[in-house]
């Protein structure tokens, strides 16, 4: 198994879902700079719900060919918020062991980051996974390539075309 990053972001549109990219390490700095060049002059990141159509099937484009993979954790059907992130964190821990990666970064959510560590401690302790794997909370602004499962949640939820647009990106999909 080869070493990864899984970037992890989420949606809120129609219940919780939870996209999570996984990268080579050995990918990146090539990612990086994919993602880095789609940025635009006036922008501090890429916040995929806010571009223009045009703009988001170049994003995709661009997301399809860095080689990245995806995992979605659907939690919509949870009635309550907090179990349905705590559901997908677990789940993301346990596929962070089964692949081997070496840090799970996730969108900071300063609403949930206490909660979130608390829960992410425990989980990568139980799995054993603690001398090996590295969690952090980022903005966006601080890691490009938090715009990869931030432009796959967005897809993702929106079905039709543009699930159609990233399918071949993701290679799981799970109900919580």
């Amino acid at each position: 198994m080869m070493s990864a990053h899984i970037f992890v972001d989420e949606t809120k549109e129609r219940g919780l879902l939870v996209a999570a990219a996984v990268v080579l390490t050995r990918d990146l700095a090539p990612a990086r700079k994919v993602m880095r060049s789609l940025i635009l002059p006036n922008q501090r990141r890429i916040h995929f719900h806010k571009e223009r159509d045009d703009r988001r099937r170049q994003i995709v484009g661009a997301i399809n060919g860095i080689g990245a993979q995806a995992v979605i954790l659907d939690a919509s059907d949870h009635p309550n918020m907090k179990a349905a992130r705590d559901a997908s964190l677990v789940r993301l821990v346990a596929y962070a062991a089964k692949i081997g990666a070496v840090r799970l970064v996730i969108e900071q959510d300063d609403s949930t980051i206490k909660a979130d560590r608390r829960l992410l401690f425990d989980e990568v302790q139980k799995a054993g996974l603690s001398e090996t794997v590295r969690y952090d909370h980022l903005r966006a602004h601080e890691e490009c390539l938090l715009a990869i499962p931030d432009a796959l949640a967005w897809c993702w939820a929106k079905r039709g075309r543009w699930r159609a647009a990233v399918q071949r990106t993701v290679v799981e999909s799970y109900r919580l």
